[in-house]
């Protein structure tokens, strides 16, 4: 096949695109140039997404079978791809995020669930019904968090930080609120298994990894991936009493936040090939450490704000 990824340059396209060529697939990828693509070889289209004249000129005269549109985060994204290639696309493979679900007391969150008109996802959500009522041959995929070498989110790291220099890791709540992380790894293989199944089309996917864990059960993990005691000082706080501006304090919702991932396991013949502590370890070693960031200057502002006014 013929395939387009729109950017491709970072994290999650870097994995979907090995995959793609070592299945033997033509990968192209659309994006502004600002990054060099880490796959040899790949042919690049440079052009603004946001553009739509501009993604319709560069993009009109070309053909391709199978779009991954991996970085749409609103319907004017996605919109204009999806209607340039209607009648003209075998598969049209969206990327969402389990973020668009309203919040509920029954957990995990299901792909029928109602979605959340106030989620700061809602553009994902918007797309995901146009491209339903466009009638393209389309899937979506709703990871929950996702973690793996070279992410540019602070998520793993968030921890590693932590714990590598010996300090106090603050944790909002009681340190029991559930969450769940999917390896970058196991979301590229479940895409590549989306790709051309017909029993995919029309579907949304729940992508993670096979377990839940709490937020103080993610540090321990984050501590055994380290080479370090799990047995960590957690200083649990109340983030009502602190006015941090526009400063983030913790990289993960204050909620119960996972998602059943049976439909993707069954439909795709896909399961997870990371569990929680190997997946952190392949983070901590293949990026934390071979990047130098435990040896960079991290700003604890936040941190030193919280244990100086938490009551431990």
């Amino acid at each position: 096949m013929r395939i387009l990824i729109m950017g491709g340059t970072r994290f999650i396209g870097i994995y979907l695109s090995q995959i793609l060529v070592d299945q033997g697939h033509e990968v192209v990828l659309f994006n502004r140039g600002n990054r060099t693509p880490a796959i040899a070889g790949l042919t690049q289209i440079h052009g603004d997404r946001t553009d739509a004249n501009q993604l319709k000129a560069q993009l009109a005269h070309e053909h391709f079978d199978a779009i991954f549109d991996n970085n749409g985060r609103k319907l004017s994204d996605t919109q204009p791809l999806a209607q340039l290639f209607k009648e003209r696309v075998q598969h049209f493979i969206y990327m969402s995020s389990a973020g668009v679900y309203l919040k509920s007391d029954q957990m995990p969150h299901r792909e029928a669930d109602p979605t959340d008109p106030n989620s700061r996802h809602l553009g994902k959500a918007e797309a995901e019904a146009d491209l339903a009522a466009q009638g393209l041959p389309f899937t979506s995929i709703r990871p929950t968090y996702i973690y793996g070498p070279q992410n540019y989110n602070d998520v793993e790291a968030w921890f590693f930080d932590r714990i590598v220099r010996q300090r106090p890791i603050p944790i909002p709540g009681n340190g029991q609120h559930i969450t769940q992380l999917g390896h970058v790894q196991d979301l590229a293989q479940a895409m590549a298994a989306v790709l051309g199944n017909t029993q995919a089309i029309g579907q949304i996917y729940n992508i993670s990894g096979s377990r839940y864990v709490t937020f103080d059960g993610l540090a321990k993990a984050c501590a055994l991936a380290a080479g370090q005691s799990p047995n960590l000082k957690l200083v649990h706080y109340d983030p009502s009493q602190f006015d941090f501006g526009k400063r983030k304090a913790f990289p993960m919702r204050l909620q119960h936040f996972f998602a059943d991932i049976h439909k993707a396991c069954h439909d795709l013949n896909w399961q997870p090939q990371y569990d929680l502590v190997s997946g952190l370890k392949d983070s901590f070693q293949r990026d934390y450490l071979a990047s130098g960031r435990d040896q960079a200057d991290i700003d604890f502002a936040v941190d030193d704000q919280i244990l100086a006014g938490a009551k431990v």
